[in-house]
């Protein structure tokens, strides 16, 4: 059973950062793990997405060079480091994870597998 909890939300200024983490548990051989986004009244978005077979990351246009997706050495724990953050990136942000993969990175249909959200507000 797979069980993914996130942490590290929380309220910053414009320009300001943040680090998102995401402890997960439960065993599966080859996976993909992503962090998404709802700001309030749109829909859920992918946000970055990391491939452990590959070890490649992907990153939506709007975050590119700005945030990091990137897992710790022991395997256990996924991070997005967000910095230069702006108000349009507030959002409530969930961790994502899935065993099988096979659909587009940025679709929520591809995540079996789903965290309780942690928020992020910008302030300007």
């Amino acid at each position: 059973h797979v069980q993914l909890v996130e942490s590290g939300g929380g309220s910053v200024q414009a320009g300001g950062s943040l680090r998102l983490s995401c402890a997960y548990s439960g065993y599966y051989s080859r996976y993909c793990m992503g962090w998404f986004r709802q700001a309030p009244g749109k829909e859920r978005e992918g946000v970055a997405v990391f491939y452990t077979a590959t070890r490649r990351p992907y990153y939506i246009e709007a975050v590119k060079g700005r945030f990091t997706i990137s897992r710790d050495a022991a395997g256990n724990t996924l991070h997005l480091e967000m910095n230069s953050l702006k108000p349009e990136d507030t959002a409530v942000y969930y961790c994502a994870a899935d065993n099988k993969c096979g659909g587009p990175w940025y679709a929520q249909k591809t995540f079996n597998y789903w965290g309780q959200g942690t928020q992020v507000t910008v302030s300007s």
